[in-house]
């Protein structure tokens, strides 16, 4: 089964999407919506009004407020009181216009970790930025965020940002495609084996097996606690079609924007631990998927091997597919 989103520009160049199709268009976040920047930092995001030095001469009109030329219009992940994060969690921020110089706005992005680690912004965008560490962040400790925009040149007007991210337990999972197994660590030791099948390849679309599962280094992005799939993202629509399905599908945990989920196997369930049978999701057993969507936070490291499939750094959060050099191209600071 394949999940219909809204993707990033960069995913619409992919051959093709992968199996899993949730029906909802909005991605599933762990409780509660994203809230804006206006409603979650340090002050309002429109500039205030300039108050009179002295009465006005007769007749004349007030000049009008100057607008702020820049601001922050979301921030991702949420805060620390909202949720915690797992250990590969990207910070994302998005601007409200086109940054017309980014390494001036880079340099006023600050990230301070309780425990440091070195980390890089990449442009994906050109209202859009993301920071990746060079390693995992360390568990169990807070993250702040903040963007000075005040100091830049002509935005004297708007109000610096900040959020503060709280990461929580380090989750490390290790799907082995060939083995039908996936092993969840916590903190470095084993806390559960799980059977799963994963994708059985055999449909190929633009040149791309898209029922396979891709292989390569996942992170969590959201979880419901059921999730509707259809087989409307392969046209798929007509019930009488023997193709079409539409399953309610429990304990989804969305590891990709292409459509992998690790989810609660619909049945089939002599499969798991034996074969590949899905169409590129990890399918689970209900004990071990109801497990895992519990612990899941955002940004939990989720590692495919085992296909001939390899993900793409941009499908979802799957930045650590870059390695280190690769990622600091996307900086707009000079090294």
């Amino acid at each position: 089964m394949k999940r219909v989103t809204r993707m990033l520009p960069a995913l619409l160049a992919l051959a093709a999407a992968t199996a899993c199709a949730a029906e909802s268009v909005p991605a599933p976040q762990p409780g509660p919506r994203a809230v804006s920047v206006a409603q979650s930092t340090t002050g309002p995001t429109g500039g205030p009004t300039v108050a009179a030095t002295g009465a006005p001469a007769a007749g004349a009109v007030a000049a009008p407020a100057k607008k702020a030329k820049l601001e922050i219009a979301d921030i991702t992940p949420m805060g620390e009181k909202t949720e915690k994060v797992g250990v590969g969690f990207p910070i994302i921020v998005t601007f409200d216009r086109d940054v017309k110089d980014k390494a001036a706005v880079e340099g006023l992005l600050d990230v301070e970790p309780d425990k440091p680690v070195e980390g890089a912004w990449r442009w994906v965008s050109p209202r859009k930025v993301i920071y990746r560490t060079k390693t995992y962040w360390k568990p169990y400790q807070k993250v702040l965020f903040t963007a000075r925009l005040s100091e830049l040149p002509g935005n004297e007007k708007t109000k610096d940002v900040s959020r503060r991210f709280a990461v929580g337990s380090k989750h490390i999972s290790v799907v082995d495609t060939r083995n039908h197994t996936m092993k969840v660590y916590r903190n470095g030791k084993l806390a559960k084996k799980i059977a799963i099948s994963a994708g059985k390849g055999g449909f190929v679309r633009n040149g791309v097996d898209v029922y396979l599962t891709t292989s390569g280094t996942h992170l969590t992005m959201g979880k419901k606690a059921v999730e509707t799939m259809t087989s409307s993202w392969m046209g798929v629509t007509d019930p009488k079609d023997p193709r079409y399905y539409k399953e309610e599908i429990p304990w989804a945990v969305r590891i990709s924007d292409s459509g992998e989920y690790v989810h609660q196997s619909a049945g089939y369930y002599q499969f798991l631990g034996r074969s590949n049978q899905s169409h590129g999701c990890v399918r689970a057993t209900p004990a071990g998927a109801k497990w895992f969507y519990t612990i899941a936070q955002r940004g939990d490291v989720v590692k495919i091997t085992g296909t001939k499939r390899k993900l793409q750094w941009n499908n979802g959060w799957s930045y650590w597919q870059l390695n280190w050099t690769q990622w600091k191209k996307g900086s707009a600071l000079k090294p």
